[in-house]
């Protein structure tokens, strides 16, 4: 029996997101595994989650001596400070030195040109061994179905090996000339885990509300200008702010509050979380790399590890956690081996944060910055977190250079079941009208399927239709689209808001349908159509469910 759901929600309240329900771009999902100890150097890699039946594949994929070769070479030209990281299945002692030759040609010597080619290099070897033959097939069959559906492509890999990690899976790319998976315009990639809870219903708010926290500077440490950085965020969510109502061919962008704590007691950290609801933490200052996530320094008397700043994050229900600290996406190492699911971004992924941006190495303040500014001002801009960050990536790209690591370092783990919404994206966002005090005709929807249904108000003359739980009509119905259409009430005059007309405005896959005069269904598609009480409409299909359009004219 197929039913209708009015949703308790109201425009003026803040609505619930199912997270499973809400994912508008096909999504694949690749993992990689260690098959055993026995075989150091044979590794699964298969699709977790494909957006076509029959999707899932699996193949055996062999970590070679000239993998690790060129790994040893990228770190010891771009992380010439750090112990370098050296798969456990290869000794480094026997591994040979790069061959200059091979990567860049022998009258090119100048460095510039050696460093561009070893970052093409082994983002050119990392694709080739992650998307090689059936899992590539997969790739390229799930972007090609999100080219066609107007779509990009969420592309999200888990690497299950700690050993892998540290890996830079950010620059892989599929030939020269393409890309990196990272700053692909038709790819949205991030790391994730399985290995998590089910994401709870989150909220859907309609302003970012971020928490910058100042941690402590350890002696003998880079000195952080922390002031200047908490200037910049402000500053660059200033420029954002929107400036009253803005119609809906214009961009309309997000209220935008930052709250500072300089080098807060946990105390005090626990008591701001809790006294707002934060949709954003971010924390500005050193890490120290550990067990159970790493240390998170706050101020003289120590701070927090990630397992309790995961379970306060979680209980207030942040969304977003970024840390301009080192090591926060790397894991601990114990006895020159890599401790399973040990870095903060994974200990606060694995407790339920929905999504958590850290760095992959040592990254200069001046590069945390400029990625901080404009990605701040993406999410101000309703994109969301994955796309965001693909912006901050690309920025970073050309101010420091494709041949510079800076790009590289920010690394973006989402939970595989959200969907990367900080705040209500644009396309639900610019239909809101403004809140007058002014009365607006009354009108609401009737089933007239199922007539023991009450009638369901059009509050404050605007109503979201679909099958996702944030509308406020929910119709569950397979041809109807998660957002499918909006009832918008529009007067051209603010003094006399009561001679406004009602209308229809479909944003839906299989379009609308209104019963015309000639009792023949009128279908509308991408458009708006005005209403008049007594129309009868359909979502989705002719065959759906029928509801009457009805207005309280006043007596």
């Amino acid at each position: 029996i197929i039913s209708i759901v009015i949703s308790t929600v109201r425009t003026f309240h803040t609505p619930i997101l199912n997270p499973l329900s809400v994912d508008e771009h096909p999504s694949l999902n690749i993992a990689v595994a260690r098959l055993g100890t026995d075989t150091p150097d044979n590794y699964a890699v298969w699709v977790l989650k494909a957006p076509y039946p029959g999707g899932s594949v699996i193949e055996n994929c062999h970590w070679t001596i000239e993998l690790s070769q060129v790994w040893l070479g990228w770190q010891a030209l771009f992380s010439p400070g750090s112990r370098p990281y050296c798969l456990p299945c290869h000794q480094e002692s026997s591994i040979p030195e790069l061959d200059l030759a091979a990567v860049a040609p022998v009258d090119a010597p100048q460095p510039q040109i050696y460093s561009a080619n070893l970052m093409q290099h082994l983002g050119l070897s990392l694709w080739k061994w992650l998307l090689c033959r059936q899992t590539g097939n997969a790739f390229a069959q799930s972007q090609g179905m999100a080219i066609g559906q107007g779509k990009l492509l969420r592309l999200r890999l888990e690497v299950r090996d700690p050993d892998l990690i540290p890996l830079p899976w950010e620059i892989i790319q599929p030939q020269p000339g393409k890309p990196a998976i990272s700053i692909d315009r038709q790819v949205l990639f991030s790391r994730t885990n399985s290995d998590v809870d089910s994401l709870p219903p989150q909220r859907l708010d309609r302003a970012i509300k971020i928490l910058l926290v100042l941690g402590k500077n350890i002696p003998g440490s880079p000195q952080l200008d922390l002031q200047q950085e908490a200037a910049t965020i402000a500053q660059a969510l200033q420029n954002t702010m929107p400036s009253g109502f803005n119609p809906p061919n214009r961009l309309n962008p997000a209220g935008c509050q930052v709250d500072t704590l300089v080098q807060p007691t946990p105390a005090e950290l626990i008591a701001a979380l809790e006294s707002q609801q934060y949709n954003l933490f971010f924390y500005a200052g050193h890490g120290m790399p550990a067990a159970e996530g790493g240390l998170v320094m706050l101020n003289n008397l120590g701070g927090m590890n990630g397992t309790e700043l995961a379970q306060l994050l979680v209980r207030c229900r942040v969304k977003l956690a970024v840390f301009n600290s080192c090591w926060g996406a790397q894991p601990y190492q114990h006895q020159q081996r890599a401790v399973p699911r040990s870095s903060l971004a994974e200990v606060l992924l694995h407790y339920g944060v929905p999504a958590v941006l850290a760095m992959r190495d040592t990254i200069a303040d001046r590069e945390a910055l400029s990625f901080i500014q404009t990605f701040t001002q993406a999410l101000a801009q309703r994109l969301s977190i994955d796309e965001a960050a693909a912006i901050a990536r690309q920025q970073l790209l050309i101010l420091y250079k494709f041949n510079q690591p800076a790009w590289t370092l920010p690394i973006l783990y989402m939970h595989p079941e959200f969907n990367g919404e900080l705040i209500r994206p644009l396309e639900a966002a610019i239909t809101e009208i403004p809140s007058v005090p002014q009365l607006i005709p009354a009108a609401f929807m009737r089933s007239l399927s199922f007539h023991t249904h009450p009638d369901f108000p059009i509050g404050h003359g605007l109503m979201r239709v679909g099958r996702s739980s944030d509308n406020d009509l929910i119709i569950h119905e397979p041809w109807v689209s998660q957002r499918h259409a909006e009832i918008i009430y529009r007067s051209t005059s603010m003094t006399d808001v009561m001679n406004g007309i009602y209308y229809l405005r479909d944003s839906s896959r299989f379009g609308s349908y209104v019963l015309d005069r000639d009792n023949k269904w009128h279908k509308i598609h991408g458009g708006e159509f005005p209403l008049q009480s007594g129309m009868q409409l359909k979502f989705g299909s002719e065959e759906g469910q029928l509801l009457e359009f009805r207005v309280d004219l006043p007596i």
